[in-house]
């Protein structure tokens, strides 16, 4: 079974993203913000990262700084409110594997579980 991890610091978006994803057969773990994040990353080892931008202790940008220094390569899809340009190309210089804009409407959830899909597959993600 996939494993993703979701780090957001709103309850209501890690719901949100957890509803969406409970479509497939994943199993999800969730962090509040960029710190407990990298913990879970070393011990749940997901094969995919849904991560927030603005949350506290430690932000989505320097969580994506810290896993490109690691030299980690599980994918990570930014889903942010944040739609400044020159915040979207910090993540992509960073390595983020997607960006996507939050909140997701229903007619999005379905384009965005399949863009999660694919990231995984095109990673060999794949769990066993």
């Amino acid at each position: 079974m996939r494993k993703i991890l979701i780090i957001d610091d709103s309850l209501y978006q890690r719901r949100s993203i957890r509803k969406i994803l409970s479509q497939k057969p994943y199993e999800i773990q969730e962090a509040t913000n960029g710190r407990e994040g990298l913990e879970m990353l070393k011990s749940y080892q997901p094969d995919c990262v849904i991560l927030d931008i603005l949350m506290p202790d430690m932000d989505g940008l320097a969580f994506l700084a810290t896993t490109q220094k690691q030299g980690e390569t599980t994918p990570i899809i930014v889903l942010t409110a944040d739609i400044q340009e020159t915040t979207r190309r910090e993540c992509q210089r960073l390595g983020a594997s997607a960006i996507e804009y939050k909140p997701l409407s229903p007619l999005d959830s379905e384009k965005f579980l399949e863009m999660v899909e694919r990231i995984i597959q095109s990673k060999g993600g794949a769990s066993t």
